[in-house]
């Protein structure tokens, strides 16, 4: 972990309830479409399938991630990851991605799987510097049209004593 990650790593928690509103602010500013909705913001804060990772800032959240667990299944999706604009580029992305994949290896996962859309090469630059690697392409995926890429990154076993 960098120094710049260590101060920033205490910022990180589990969002509650309450963070409904500057989760829905932070997905609408940074997406134009594909969207969680407020119901289902409702319905995933709920969830013990859900870990939603939050970094709060003065207003509003730095930055923000999703990841389902699947029963049975040892692989754990990213479902959303965002970051707000004036905070881009100072390592929230990375910081919520390696504390996501923590928590699935902690649950047993043996990977972390994500979509990205293919003309998206800011962030696919990023997961690829996260360890994960392109397993392949779904045409026409996104509301759009376009195409997204399948990435995943594979997990080390859990520590156990």
């Amino acid at each position: 972990m960098t120094p710049e990650e260590r101060t920033l790593a205490p910022l990180l928690r589990v969002a509650t309830p309450a963070d409904r509103p500057a989760l829905e602010a932070l997905e609408a500013a940074s997406f134009s479409q594909d969207r969680i909705s407020a119901r289902s913001w409702r319905r995933l804060l709920r969830r013990p399938s859900a870990l939603i990772l939050v970094a709060p800032a003065a207003a509003g959240l730095a930055g923000a991630l999703v990841m389902l667990f699947r029963r049975g299944s040892r692989i754990a999706r990213v479902y959303s990851i965002a970051v707000a604009a004036a905070q881009r580029g100072n390592g929230f992305a990375r910081l919520l991605l390696g504390r996501a994949a923590d928590a699935a290896q902690e649950r047993g996962c043996r990977a972390v799987r994500l979509e990205t859309r293919l003309d998206n090469h800011n962030a696919q630059s990023l997961f690829a510097r996260e360890g994960f690697a392109v397993t392949g392409r779904t045409d026409d995926y996104y509301e759009d049209g376009m195409a997204a890429l399948r990435l995943e990154r594979p997990l080390p076993p859990a520590y156990s004593h």
